[in-house]
């Protein structure tokens, strides 16, 4: 509908997360993060689902043990998404699901000890092509920086990172990741705009905390949107105190709000007033719960009057226009004249029309080379 984003991303080092790809000219990857016990191998493995379902290109467990570390290897045996190893302190635990599979290693060497125990660790990464993500939150940064700087700051949260980063550095070891969390949003913007500037490997962006799924999504999409915007970040998690399903969906909305990423429907609809000719907030709660499965790329415009209608219409793939009857626009043009009755079962069955006809174009597309 609008074309290329026009933002230019900063060069950054390409690595890759099992088949995933992150950094350079990859498309920024939507992660999120389990919330079951991981030694519940069918729970984990079912909530993994439900994430790839929604589009999930990274998913990160928590091993805060032994016993989770095997489990880990089943779980890995039984998805097909990249898996990155959330691990503290415990160096054999990062061995342990190294031997497992596991696609990265989430884990500050800093944090591991004695510097054969980090050798280790990231002797066994190379060995087996697993990249490492070095995490920074300002809620556990080192107690000698707490007290250099008597608070978390930007730039503790970047010299906390550098510490890690200079680990891998000595070892010759270059395919990392980096992230400076803060739960302030103008806190992490600066950590991560600062860090930008002093590494070439990418960067997970989130505001960690960010709350409840109302409120959280705000602060992350304010947040991420800012860095995003400056070309700032390679892969995004959004933390919500949420099903981190919506973690998923939001960080796709992130992404195609700014034309980074294109997954599933981008509707365009009004906020509705008393010149809407259908109930335009039922309508949109009803298409969005209904088109949840599409994966096509769509523009979708619900709009309630023909005020804004006709423009926004015909800039979409499928658009509706309230009248008397409703109009409904198929690539521009006007195609059918609708009445309320039925409205969003007809409106449904001409979408996923349009996302078939779609889907058949880009292969014969990419059929011809």
């Amino acid at each position: 509908m609008h074309g290329e984003s026009p933002i230019k991303r900063r060069e950054s080092r390409k690595i890759w997360v099992g088949n995933v790809p992150v950094g350079g000219d990859a498309p920024i990857a939507v992660q999120s993060m389990t919330n079951t016990d991981t030694n519940d191998v069918a729970a984990t493995v079912g909530q993994i689902q439900r994430l790839v379902d929604a589009g999930v290109d990274i998913v990160r467990v928590s091993v805060p043990d032994m016993d989770a570390a095997e489990a880990f290897g089943r779980i890995k045996q039984l998805v097909s998404v990249p898996l990155v190893a959330d691990i503290h302190f415990d160096y054999k635990i990062a061995l342990r699901v190294a031997e497992l599979g596991v696609d990265c290693l989430r884990i500050n060497p800093g944090n591991i000890g004695r510097e054969d125990r980090v050798r280790a660790v990231v002797d066994a990464a190379r060995d087996r092509g697993i990249p490492i993500r070095i995490g920074v939150n300002a809620g556990s940064l080192e107690k000698d920086l707490q007290k250099k700087y008597g608070e978390p700051t930007p730039a503790a949260l970047v010299e906390s990172a550098m510490r890690h980063v200079e680990h891998l550095d000595r070892l010759d070891f270059q395919d990392f990741k980096v992230s400076v969390k803060a739960s302030d949003v103008f806190m992490a913007v600066e950590a991560y705009r600062l860090l930008a500037k002093q590494i070439v490997q990418p960067l997970h962006l989130g505001i960690t905390e960010a709350g409840g799924l109302r409120s959280g999504t705000v602060k992350s999409a304010v947040g991420i949107g800012m860095l995003l915007a400056e070309g700032i970040g390679d892969t995004i998690r959004i933390s919500l105190a949420a099903d981190p399903v919506e973690e998923v969906r939001v960080g796709y909305d992130i992404l195609k709000s700014l034309r980074l990423r294109s997954r599933g429907i981008n509707f365009i609809a009004c906020p509705s007033c008393s010149r809407q000719n259908f109930d335009v907030v039922k309508t949109m709660n009803e298409l969005e719960g209904r088109l949840e499965d599409l994966l096509v790329p769509l523009d979708v415009a619900v709009i309630g009057c023909v005020v804004n209608g006709p423009g926004e219409a015909k800039e979409a793939h499928v658009g509706l226009t309230g009248g008397t009857p409703n109009l409904i626009y198929i690539d521009g043009k006007p195609a059918q004249k609708l009445n309320n009755d039925n409205l969003v079962d007809e409106l449904e069955r001409l979408i996923r029309q349009k996302a078939a006809e779609k889907v058949e174009a880009d292969a014969a597309l990419i059929a011809r080379g």
